[in-house]
């Protein structure tokens, strides 16, 4: 019943947008959108350890991070699309279908699951936590725009860093009372390594994946003179090494079952999360060295193979994170998987773009620009190559792209460095396979099997 909801919320605030009067509405009907898609994608993943047997949910988790991902390059396209060729609410009415057809899956196909237990609403643990994500989020999307010293940024990271200490202290207060209030996240789940460190991975990769998202537009369309369906096109040699790299990963740690026994997966979970950040280590690496003049081809082959790494990482990391969670826990569990995620892309793209401005303002030449279109150039790529088209300036054209690709780089090489680190930490903490897959024994192995699988 939530999900259905959650999907009707999403449908009708998306109706209000595409046919908003004004900013405001449109503000306050999208304000409303992400409260339903909030709760559509934490519910989506709760219910993936309800309804798949441990054996089936690798496949059901790369099923939808497959999803999940491909929405990336469509949206630039079909986005593109409809605005060449409609009037810019169509964006928002696109969705009004598609809810329509998830709305009749859900009523169809999936079935009603609910906790046992019947506890009150943890609203002290919603207040302090939506408080504390919001001003920290917040306050690096601020310092993302004027720079790491802006006061305000940092009074306001500091508020939300300490609101969320409070929060955690609440949690635990609630943990040790077992009164009627079920507290908000389940503190227990962090004795799991898988679900920890499962989590902790998937928020890293969130961090380094949304910068590339936030980059690799502006290049394609800034340098290289896409327009955004044309962006949105040449983000697809990623979704293609996504999808490669996901069905190995899949069928790799998949117990192999033949001749009336089960026989242990050809790859571990660490081993394929380590081997995946670092072939996403190499990538990022390739493509920290382009150039201004670098063709598509090169940015082509960068990206299939960040996607061939991230596909192969990923759904092992939430499938470490999603094991560990009991049908009791699944919708606690699946939300704060979710959260930390969105908190980490939102962190990557305010640290990430920073450090991107931060090299392209130094690197861009204003010489001779009246002090208006010199501020305009300085305060993106966007601005630059706009005030270059208007002044007809060859000169300054080349400064602002050449500027944006020295700052890409840079930040390609920071994406790099984290993905190293995810590397180094799944190698060490994460465990072998994940919580709730039967063991060799149970599954009536022999001892060379079970030998083989600790491999």
């Amino acid at each position: 019943m939530s999900v259905i909801v959650a999907l009707v919320l999403f449908g009708a605030s998306s109706a209000a947008c595409a046919y908003a009067g004004g900013v405001g509405e449109l503000i306050a009907a999208r304000a409303v959108l992400g409260i339903g898609a909030a709760a559509i994608f934490p519910l989506s993943l709760a219910v993936i350890p309800v309804l798949f047997a441990p054996e089936e949910r690798q496949k059901a988790i790369a099923l939808m991070a497959s999803a999940t991902f491909i929405s990336f390059p469509i949206g630039p396209i079909v986005g593109g699309y409809l605005l060449d060729h409609f009037w810019w609410g169509s964006v928002f009415l696109i969705n009004v279908p598609v809810v329509v057809l998830a709305l009749i899956a859900v009523a169809v196909l999936l079935p009603e699951s609910r906790s046992s237990q019947r506890l009150r609403l943890d609203a002290g643990g919603v207040l302090l936590s939506s408080a504390g994500l919001a001003g920290l989020t917040y306050g690096f999307i601020v310092a993302g725009q004027n720079g790491w010293t802006d006061t305000a940024a940092l009074t306001t990271i500091a508020a939300g860093v300490a609101v969320l200490a409070v929060f955690v202290a609440w949690e635990r207060w609630l943990t040790r009372r077992a009164g009627s209030v079920r507290p908000l996240i389940e503190l227990g789940l962090f004795r799991s390594a898988g679900y920890t460190w499962g989590t902790t991975l998937a928020t890293l990769v969130s961090f380094a994946m949304f910068g590339i998202f936030f980059a690799m537009p502006q290049y394609f369309q800034e340098v290289q003179g896409a327009n955004a369906m044309g962006s949105g096109l040449r983000l697809l040699p990623m979704i293609g090494g996504l999808v490669v790299g996901m069905i190995g990963s899949t069928r790799l740690a998949t117990p192999r079952r033949g001749s009336g026994s089960v026989r242990p997966p050809l790859a571990s979970v660490k081993g394929l999360v380590t081997v995946g950040f670092t072939i996403m280590t190499a990538a990022l690496a390739f493509g920290a060295t382009t150039k201004a003049g670098s063709g598509t081809g090169f940015a082509a082959a960068w990206l299939a193979a960040f996607g061939l790494g991230l596909g192969l990482a990923m759904p092992q990391t939430m499938n470490a994170a999603l094991s560990a969670l009991s049908a009791e826990r699944s919708g606690s569990g699946s939300a704060l998987i979710s959260a930390l995620r969105q908190v980490g892309a939102t962190i990557g793209v305010a640290v990430l773009g920073t450090v991107l401005s931060t090299v392209y303002r130094a690197h861009i030449s204003l010489h001779g620009l009246p002090a208006a279109a010199a501020a305009s150039a300085k305060s993106s790529v966007i601005g630059g190559v706009g005030v270059a088209h208007a002044l007809g300036s060859a000169s300054l054209l080349h400064s602002a792209r050449t500027a944006f690709v020295q700052g890409m780089d840079t930040m390609l090489w920071a994406c790099g460095g984290i993905a190293v680190a995810s590397a180094v930490l799944a190698l060490i903490f994460l465990p072998r396979r994940p919580d709730g897959v039967p063991t060799a024994a149970a599954s009536g192995e022999s001892a060379a099997e079970r030998a083989q699988l600790e491999v």
